[in-house]
This record gives structure tokens, sequence and C-alpha cells, in this order.
């Protein structure tokens, strides 16, 4: 066999062995990946259906990874519909009830209540008090109960405080 025969065939066997030990490094890595904990994941993601892939965690909640707390409210005053806590006021562009925000109309936002709620917002400490109508949702900053528009923030004269705290009565 001449040299050049023999140093053919040692390339020849040296490519053999590079491919098969990029197969099997292929194959461990692979075989890895479905051993993971993220595959496992997207394969418990591919067998539900596309409803439940598509919801997500409220963003107040995945924003905050200990459990908001809300405002305990008397066993007496949640049977009539009334909450206390803190309110604030707020803009927007577009609500998510789909209407278009309107700073001079008398509108909040509230985290549960039905759309079209209208609700009584009192201010408790100096007794002034506005009825607005639930539009949005939020808020979305632990410790409040509702964000009302700026018109009913000014109509409470909570506009220089920016919060104040409140009794919320379900009118309708």
């Amino acid at each position: 066999m001449s040299r050049f025969a023999r140093a053919e065939t040692a390339r020849s066997s040296l490519a053999t062995s590079s491919r098969l030990l990029l197969a099997v490094t292929a194959a461990a890595s692979l075989a890895a990946c479905a051993q993971s904990p993220v595959g496992r994941q997207k394969a418990d993601l591919a067998g539900t259906n596309r409803q439940a892939a598509v919801e997500r965690p409220h963003r107040v909640a995945a924003l905050h990874p200990r459990p908001i707390s809300r405002v305990r409210v008397p066993d007496g005053d949640a049977k009539q519909g009334v909450s206390h806590g803190v309110a604030s006021f707020y803009s927007d562009t577009e609500t998510a009830s789909g209407e278009r925000f309107d700073k001079n109309e008398l509108t909040a936002a509230h985290p549960t209540l039905p759309f079209g709620t209208k609700l009584r917002v009192t201010d408790v400490s100096s007794g002034r008090f506005v009825t607005v109508r639930v539009n949005d949702r939020g808020p979305y900053v632990r410790g409040r109960v509702v964000d009302v528009s700026p018109s009913a923030a000014e109509a409470l004269g909570m506009m220089d405080k920016g919060i104040t705290n409140v009794r919320l009565d379900v009118v309708q």
C-alpha cells in the first residue's frame, strides 16, 4: 500500500470517528434536554388546550410573589356591599371595558365589581362623597381598593393628597 493510500485511509477513518463522536454528543445533549425541567414544562404545555396555554397570571400577582392582602371588611358591612380602604385617582387612555377614558366623567376602576356598577365613594375624614360608575379594572397597587377619575377625585377633595381613606357603598 502506498503512502498516499495509507494517509487517505487514516483521514477517512478520522472523519468517520469525528462524525460518530458528533452524533453521540448530539444525542446525549438531546436526551439531557428531554430530562430538564424546561423540557418537561414545554411538554406539559403542549398537552394542554390553547386557552390554558394563553392564560397568564394577573400582572399584579406576577409583580408581587406574596399574595396581596385585601382590607378585611366586617361581616355586617360585607352583606350590604360596603368596603373600606384607600382610594387614589388615575388617568388612562383606554379602559378595561373598552370605552375611551374621559377624565371629566365620574368613573372608577375596581378589581372585581362588574362594569356599570354604581359606587358611592365617601372620604371618611371629610364626609364628602361622589357616585361613580365602574368602567375599568384596578387599582394595581397593594392596599388600594378603588381608583377614581380626576373629576371624581376633585369632588372628593383629594387632588392635593393623591390618596385618601374611603368607604365604598354599592348603589346599584
